[in-house]
């Protein structure tokens, strides 16, 4: 990856399994950004105020209170990984509002993507990373499905409890993502998915005009979806205490 930032206008699906149905998809705009760069277009900043940006504190550790790159950088340490680049694929704030259901930490080797950090967000103000990697730090294909036992609290209308399957497929061109939650007969299977392209001003008033307020956006569309989860039936859970440990694998 060159520097200058990168645009990934996307979709993302969700389709529940059980036996109550829900799905649907929306166009997303995400960023994939190289936490130790400082170029960027005249629309996007890091660490300070702008139409769009990414703030270290909102990343990495406690919300609010995150470390970026250097916690990231941490977490893989201790595991046994120091990669060569180590980018960050989240939604960016918009002015100053911001709210990601779920950020990536993707961790290289040359080439290869070894490592990934799912950085999870509940809209309770609750967060866990998932470590996902295969044995010895493989490099992750396509086809390999890493698995994670689900611990933290992100639907009200699912249990905490059993396994989550990460699939990463990261080319030049493309990037795409795909989580499914298997809890018996329940569950759901997530997806992202878009083109890779440089930011430019351009590109970020496009996204704007396209889906206006970006993590407003993103918020009022969960709390639509949770509003049709209830019409259709779909029993409340009662949000239960956070995990104590802020990363699994």
């Amino acid at each position: 990856m060159k520097p200058w930032p990168e645009h990934i206008r996307g979709a993302t699906t969700h389709a529940r399994r059980g036996g109550i149905k829900n799905a649907f998809r929306y166009g997303v705009d995400y960023v994939l950004i190289d936490p130790d760069s400082t170029k960027t277009p005249l629309l996007f900043s890091r660490n300070r105020f702008n139409l769009a940006s990414v703030l270290d504190r909102h990343h990495g550790g406690p919300v609010g209170n995150g470390r970026g790159k250097l916690w990231a950088a941490d977490i893989l340490a201790d595991a046994g990984l120091k990669p060569d680049r180590l980018l960050l694929l989240t939604q960016p704030r918009f002015l100053t509002y911001v709210f990601n259901p779920v950020s990536f930490w993707l961790a290289f080797c040359g080439d290869d993507l070894v490592a990934v950090i799912a950085e999870v967000n509940n809209t309770f103000g609750d967060r866990h990373s998932y470590l996902c990697h295969l044995d010895g730090f493989a490099p992750i294909s396509p086809g390999d499905r890493i698995e994670a036992d689900k611990i933290f609290h992100v639907s009200p209308f699912q249990d905490v409890g059993g396994t989550y399957q990460f699939n990463f497929d990261v080319s030049q061109d493309r990037i795409a993502i795909r989580i499914a939650h298997f809890n018996g007969e329940e569950g759901l299977v997530a997806t992202l998915s878009g083109t890779r392209a440089p930011l430019n001003n351009r590109r970020l008033l496009g996204a704007m005009a396209r889906r206006p307020f970006g993590p407003l956006r993103t918020i009022a569309l969960i709390y639509w979806q949770a509003l049709r989860l209830k019409i259709k039936g779909a029993p409340y859970k009662n949000r239960p205490t956070p995990p104590e440990k802020e990363v699994s694998q």
